[in-house]
């Protein structure tokens, strides 16, 4: 099955350890205010999800959610989340541990579209 949201092996590492710290935790892809176009992680709950975002899927077992009008420039692509050092977004759980989420991305193939249009 393909998935619209996935992660790497470094990002579920954090992932498990912010889990640890912080209990169920989400993610919302930043549209560009404050922290840039960064992934931003929260304890789930702490972000408002409203009528205007989408769930895409989920990294280790955390919602990824993105706003409907930013999905149409991403819906071509798989979304991949992986992790550098640095300090990224202020708002962002992972902050504190010296390391920032950063999303990536690659084009779907024409069998992954078609495979995507059949799980709707």
């Amino acid at each position: 099955m393909v998935e619209r949201v996935t992660a790497t092996d470094e990002a579920v590492k954090l992932i498990k350890l912010l889990k640890e710290k912080h209990g169920p935790i989400m993610f919302h892809q930043s549209g560009g205010c404050c922290d840039g176009s960064s992934p931003m992680c929260y304890p789930e709950g702490d972000l408002l999800i409203g009528n205007q975002d989408i769930e895409l899927g989920k990294i280790d077992g955390s919602p990824f959610y993105m706003n409907k009008k930013q999905y149409d420039y991403w819906k071509h692509t798989q979304i991949i989340i992986d992790v550098v050092d640095g300090r990224g977004g202020m708002f962002s759980l992972e902050g504190v541990e010296g390391k920032r989420f950063l999303s990536r991305s690659r084009a779907f193939t024409k069998e992954e579209r078609e495979e995507l249009m059949t799980q709707a």
